[in-house]
């Protein structure tokens, strides 16, 4: 726990109800070390700062990170008009885990720090630059500007994700996905270099966004790992950087 300030998402203040600050008083005297400044309140202020139905007794203030494109980036993970804070921070969680450079949100997708977004990031909101553009065509641009190419996962797509696809993802990859209820907008799309499609095997009609997220990502995962193999030991967490 810190409050450096040069640290991204840095604790600041820590609100504690009597209750919890008597069973977690480690966590307190570490946090006063820290120099974050603490205060005891009471069961309905801490109901009052968050939005659960039954709130854990402590609330964590901390500083937003400054999120800044990387340098030369290999994945990126993009999401357009994604409005579920749950999907959002889901697959924000599963870009950190494919070892993804950023997530990019545009057009009219949630904020990064909604609370039902950073939660269910489960704290990846912190270990990756999360970005905003509201204008998916200056996103586009800033991403192919980066050497990356657009693919859009789309269950219309002309290509089906698999052993074809590698040359493909090999290259440094920027997925761009849509909202659950009406994918990727056909204009947007349209800019795309490629539409791929995951292959439904089942009857099922469809992947949910962080499903269809964590099949894709991983598969430019692979795909990059075994392009380098050929010269170097495959990076067994993510893909190059």
């Amino acid at each position: 726990m810190t409050r450096a300030e040069t640290d991204p998402g840095a604790v600041t203040d820590l609100f504690v109800t009597e209750h919890v600050a008597d069973r977690e008083r480690d966590l307190l005297i570490r946090a006063r070390e820290a120099g974050i400044r603490i205060a005891l309140v009471s069961e309905k202020a801490i109901a009052g700062l968050t939005d659960t139905v039954r709130p854990q007794g402590l609330v964590l203030v901390c500083r937003q990170p400054r999120a800044e494109f990387p340098p030369q980036p290999r994945l990126v993970a993009v999401l357009v008009d994604v409005a579920d804070p749950g999907n959002a921070g889901t697959v924000i969680r599963t870009a950190d885990a494919a070892g993804a450079d950023a997530v990019l949100l545009v057009g009219d997708s949630v904020d990064p720090y909604n609370p039902k977004c950073v939660r269910a990031s489960m704290g990846s909101l912190f270990h990756l630059p999360v970005l905003r553009e509201r204008f998916p065509d200056v996103g586009f641009s800033r991403l192919r500007e980066a050497g990356l190419a657009l693919v859009v996962a789309d269950g219309g797509g002309e290509t089906v994700l698999g052993p074809d696809t590698d040359d493909l993802l090999a290259r440094p990859t920027a997925w761009v996905f849509g909202s659950e209820a009406h994918g990727v907008p056909a204009e947007v799309a349209a800019q795309a270099d490629h539409r791929v499609r995951v292959p439904i095997r089942g009857h099922a009609e469809s992947l949910n966004l962080a499903t269809a997220a964590a099949v894709c990502l991983y598969a430019s995962v692979r795909a990059q790992e075994t392009e380098r193999s050929g010269t170097q030991v495959a990076n067994p967490v993510g893909p190059p950087r």
